[in-house]
């Protein structure tokens, strides 16, 4: 699956850019710490923005295009920034069969984003995943850690709501 990069603008701080270059720094002389350094970033930014990726290749002296390989690589790494509320349709086998598919087709639509795409008031971001391991509940979405199964697109404007209004 191709992850999509941010279309949203970079809304870095000086403060989380110190603790970046602060990691950089630590590891620079060790190519094998470039995956670390990019954990240690996502976990700053809350993603991967191409601006940091430019960091991190620029301040490990890294091709930026191996540091954009390992973050498409790896499914732990997301281009885009994630919402308050991060919803996670599952498309795992037993799920897709009992139709989650029409589920992210509603959430896309009632939300006007598509899968790896934050809503612009950073409000919800959307995202379809394999297997969560509820299949006696097909077909099954996450919003953060709320499991929500046996669903139906009627229901999605409802759970939508509860977060909205939360």
């Amino acid at each position: 699956m191709l992850k999509k990069i941010s279309k949203s603008p970079f809304k870095g701080t000086p403060e989380q850019e110190a603790q970046l270059k602060a990691i950089i720094e630590e590891n620079k002389h060790d190519s094998s710490m470039l995956m670390h350094v990019m954990q240690q970033a996502q976990a700053i930014y809350g993603y991967l923005p191409f601006e940091v990726q430019v960091m991190i290749a620029e301040g490990m002296d890294i091709p930026l295009e191996k540091v954009y390989g390992v973050s498409t690589f790896y499914a732990q790494f997301s281009l885009s920034p994630k919402g308050k509320y991060n919803i996670a349709v599952c498309l795992g086998t037993a799920c897709y069969v009992k139709g989650s598919q029409a589920l992210l087709d509603e959430l896309s639509k009632q939300l006007g984003i598509g899968p790896g795409e934050c809503t612009e008031d950073g409000q919800f971001s959307l995202e379809a995943t394999r297997c969560i391991g509820a299949c006696g509940l097909a077909p099954v979405l996450n919003v953060n850690e709320d499991v929500y199964g046996k669903l139906v697109p009627d229901q999605i404007a409802g759970i939508i709501e509860k977060y909205k209004n939360a």
